[in-house]
């Protein structure tokens, strides 16, 4: 399993809007990939962390070239609400337990 965190920030004034395209565009863009297994978006003022959850390390290397996500990815960047510099990291998830039902 893998664990990608993208984290960027977002103008506070417009996180409303952040909110709202995470849930609308971005979530089902997710839930479309294969080897999609969840998400965590969080938001502390500015700062804002998604956290997706994938099969394997081929399920993120195709989210990279799905037409789905760079169009998602392009609107995103379009919209205006992100401020500053994004980045990304992947993880081998080695335990993952305790989650809510």
């Amino acid at each position: 399993m893998i664990g990608r965190m993208w984290t960027t920030r977002v103008d506070e004034a417009r996180a409303a809007e952040y909110e709202a395209f995470a849930r609308e565009i971005s979530l089902p863009m997710f839930r479309q990939q294969p080897g999609f297994l969840g998400v965590a978006m969080m938001r502390r003022g500015e700062d804002c962390v998604v956290l997706t959850l994938w099969q394997d390390a081929g399920s993120v290397a195709d989210l990279a070239g799905s037409d789905s996500y760079t169009r998602t990815v392009s609107a995103i960047l379009a919209a205006g609400f992100l401020q500053g510099e994004q980045t990304l990291e992947r993880y081998d998830v080695h335990l993952l337990a305790d989650l809510p039902t």
